[in-house]
């Protein structure tokens, strides 16, 4: 060996055993626990706050350097109460000595810490516990620090049994994190990717919502540019709190990107699933420097809404279709807000139909849902109750349809919806256009406008939920809508034509349809107009009426038999259901039949009591003999229109005639004796 190296190792030889001697120095005569009172002024008098160290302190001098420290706590902020602001049970770090010292180079063992509970708080005037730590923070030295060169290698960082709570008193939000078990890999100033695993415990306040989630990604930072990633970021865990059982979520992206030096965070495309939804988001990049109000493209793949339902413990309506709710998607461009999350774009297909438009979803129960949409078309049979079995004719009664007094009562809604085409019953109302305004218990449905059947239909429909018994409300008017097509499709009826034009102003209250019927009140009038009213020829059961009287041989009817009508007018007073008509007019060529009369709107029966005059025109009365125009045209016929509404019978009433002839006998003999 030549001398230099000889020199040289005699002068490491040296400097090793100058530290043995210092290491055995310090662990004979070095006692650390005696600096806690220091330790404790020194923190008091950067930050103002009480530190107590009441675990023992070990130090390990080579070839680590190494601290472990029990039990500390560091006091809260002034105003907060005496609860610690940080505490924790274990830590412990260590640094490689002879790096450190020969080349500069922090060479950093695991760090760790066990029971670190860290307890965050803003006050009801807005203050937080942590605002005088950064206050009294050294900006001059973290720059100083931050240039002084050298490198930095950490083994790793183990966190284990801890938690942090945040609590705000402005809002009365509280979140906890508990049973926080963080591990990060390798960390060095080479801006390698490191590593990142966690799991915690979750629960939130107010809402009730809590959970476990597992946290994993790989962590990278850029020092030149500021730029954080977060390469395959996940979140997989167990929510509680938001249906009755326990949900499965979870949250990933292949990349998530933090511009520190903008404060600008992407997040790119995001995978969600959360109570059997799979949903897809296109996130733009979004600033974090004040309110995080992202944006996105959203998809919600398709699912079902009565599964949905079922997870809420919401009871799923019986259709009449099973299938109905069972299949529904959407597609729109998310704005979040503070208080709202608004869509546009919005494409939501449920069963067959396709809506388009735009929506405003609140943030809280307190917040107001506002729609506007347009569809294709809607059956809505499919989502009525399904038929009861023997609930026939038999009954007299349809099936009982419920006022939603619940949901009323929940909803807070402003929207606006237009439909193609909307099938109810056999009816079909063609580009439906409606506004409805809900809240505190009230609907309200206006205006609502259609073309139906040649004509037009207009309404306002109202719904007062807020006392213990609905009260509902009507103003509808029809136009010139086609009879026949009307007739078909309310009543299955193919018996009268023309058209029909009308106004129904009423209100009724009770829990369902059914009760609301039978409490009606209000008023109505209707006018048909260049019509017949097929099945009954009311000039033929004059004459076959008549043939009786006298004993006559009764006229061949024509066939088919009809009645022609220019117009047939009423106007009455609704009370419990019945509609009471004094005014009823019935234009026909050959005479004009008036009277009084009643409609149970309950049972759809009518009884009407009328009196006809048949006018002097050979011409309207088809093969009618001069002693048939002259026996008509010198009295009043009684008529009777009774049945039910969808197939009334008309028909002469024989019974006031052969009181009427007896009458008139009576009259003419009477006449006689007085003339003698």
């Amino acid at each position: 060996m030549g001398r230099p190296a000889k020199i040289l190792a005699w002068i490491f030889a040296a400097i090793f055993a100058v530290f043995a001697l210092a290491a055995i120095a310090l662990t004979l005569f070095f006692e650390p626990n005696d600096f806690r009172e220091e330790i404790a002024a020194a923190v008091h008098d950067s930050t103002g706050r009480e530190l107590n160290i009441d675990g023992e302190i070990s130090v390990q001098l080579f070839p680590w350097l190494a601290v472990a420290v029990g039990h500390t706590t560091l006091g809260n902020a002034e105003g907060f109460g005496d609860e610690p602001m940080a505490e924790f049970d274990q830590a412990r770090l260590s640094v490689r000595l002879l790096p450190l010292l020969l080349r500069r180079e922090a060479e950093v063992g695991a760090a760790e810490i066990d029971g670190l509970r860290l307890h965050f708080e803003v006050d009801s005037k807005g203050r937080t516990n942590w605002d005088d730590l950064l206050e009294s923070g050294n900006g001059d030295a973290a720059e100083e620090s931050a240039g002084a060169g050298g490198s930095l290698d950490i083994s790793g960082v183990e966190i284990r049994n801890s938690s942090i709570t945040y609590a705000n008193r402005q809002k009365g939000d509280r979140y906890e994190l508990t049973k926080v078990n963080i591990g990060v890999g390798r960390v060095s100033s080479d801006a390698d990717p490191v590593p990142f695993k966690g799991s915690v415990h979750f629960d939130v306040q107010p809402s009730g919502i809590s959970g476990d989630i597992d946290v994993d990604t790989v962590v990278a930072f850029d020092p030149d540019t500021g730029v954080f990633t977060l390469d395959d970021f996940s979140i997989k865990g167990l929510a509680e709190g938001l249906v009755d059982a326990p949900s499965r979520m979870s949250f990933a992206t292949d990349s998530i990107e933090i511009r520190s030096a903008e404060n600008v965070a992407s997040v790119g495309t995001v995978s969600i699933s959360l109570l059997d939804l799979d949903i897809t988001a296109d996130v733009e990049p979004f600033s974090y420097a004040e309110e995080v109000e992202p944006t996105a493209q959203i998809r919600v793949d398709a699912f079902s809404p009565r599964s949905l339902m079922h997870l809420f413990e919401v009871e799923a309506p019986e259709t009449a279709d099973p299938n109905a709710l069972s299949s529904m998607k959407l597609e729109a461009k998310a704005y979040v807000g503070a208080n709202n999350i608004r869509m546009t774009g919005v494409n939501i297909e449920l069963d067959d139909t396709t809506f388009t438009g735009a929506m405003t979803v609140p943030m809280d129960s307190a917040g107001r849902f506002i729609v506007k949409l347009s569809a294709d078309a809607i059956d809505l049979n499919r989502y009525m109750a399904p038929p009861t079995e023997g609930n026939g004719e038999a009954a007299g009664e349809s099936a009982t349809v419920e006022i939603p007094a619940d949901l009323i009562k929940s909803l807070n809604a402003r929207g606006d919806l237009n439909i193609g085409t909307v099938t109810l019953g056999n009816l079909q109302l063609q580009q439906v256009a409606l506004s409805l305004n809900a809240g505190d218990g009230r609907l309200r449905i206006n205006p609502i406008t259609s073309t139906l059947y040649g004509g037009s239909y207009s309404g306002d429909v109202r719904i007062d939920a807020s006392g213990s018994t609905p009260v509902l409300s009507m103003n509808e008017t029809v136009q010139d809508v086609d009879l026949a097509k009307l007739a078909l499709a309310m009543f299955e009826q193919q018996n009268i034509t023309g058209s029909i034009s009308g106004n129904f102003r009423v209100s009724g209250r009770g829990s369902d349809l059914a009760e609301v019927q039978r409490t009606l009140g209000g008023q109505m009038n209707f006018e048909l107009r260049d019509g017949t009213y097929e099945g009954t020829d009311v000039w033929y059961e004059l004459r076959r009426a008549r043939a009786l009287l006298k004993n006559e041989t009764p006229p061949e009817p024509v066939l088919p038999a009809r009645t022609p009508f220019s117009s047939v007018k009423a106007t009455g007073v609704v009370t419990d259901g019945i509609m009471r008509n004094d005014d009823f007019v019935a234009d026909m060529p050959f005479m004009q039949m008036t009277g009084s009369g009643s409609v149970n709107i309950p049972a759809a029966t009518v009884n009407y009591s009328l009196k006809a005059r048949v006018f002097k025109k050979p011409e309207a009365l088809a093969a009618a003999t001069p002693e048939e125009i002259e026996d008509f045209t010198k009295i009043v016929i009684p008529v009777k229109i009774t049945g039910p509404l969808s197939a009334p019978k008309v028909s002469p009433d024989v019974e006031a005639l052969l009181r009427q002839r007896v009458e008139e006998e009576i009259k003419d003999k009477l006449k006689d004796l007085f003339k003698r």
